[in-house]
């Protein structure tokens, strides 16, 4: 676990937003719809990606991450499950988007705990502005 939290915070301005998807091409969207400077108000975001759940787990398990972005199409275990599986599991799990396929999969979001939804592909100014939303939410001291 020493190389993961090694690899990222430079200084506790920037928020680290953990990146799930098995798709490079979904998490290339992703980073590039949200860019680094999200919005007023907002640090610089800092992109921790994942493509399987065993390296989602082991970030979160540092405690560092400020929200979640997972792809609700991934494959094998698909974001909806982990986002169910790390809000139910995960001490203080920090606010989760879940990119969903289709929009009647809403209530599959619903059932997962998420805290905002989006559609895929990645519209950018929605994608913006609801994980400037979660990042904006107050959270726990850090430790």
């Amino acid at each position: 676990m020493r190389q993961v939290a090694a690899v990222w915070r430079s200084d506790d301005v920037e928020r680290l937003v953990l990146l799930y998807s098995s798709d490079a091409d979904t998490r290339a969207q992703v980073r590039l719809a949200v860019g680094r400077s999200l919005a007023s108000g907002v640090p610089p975001v800092v992109f921790v990606e994942c493509a399987t759940l065993p390296a989602v787990l082991l970030v979160l398990d540092t405690g560092r991450i400020d929200a979640c972005v997972l792809d609700g199409e991934t494959v094998p275990v698909g974001g909806m499950g982990v986002c169910w599986q790390i809000k139910n599991e995960v001490f203080q799990c920090p606010p989760v988007l879940l990119l969903i396929g289709r929009p009647q999969d809403a209530w599959l979001a619903t059932w997962s705990h998420a805290d905002a939804v989006n559609t895929l592909p990645v519209e950018p100014v929605e994608l913006a502005a609801s994980l400037a939303a979660l990042l904006r939410t107050p959270r726990w001291t850090r430790p």
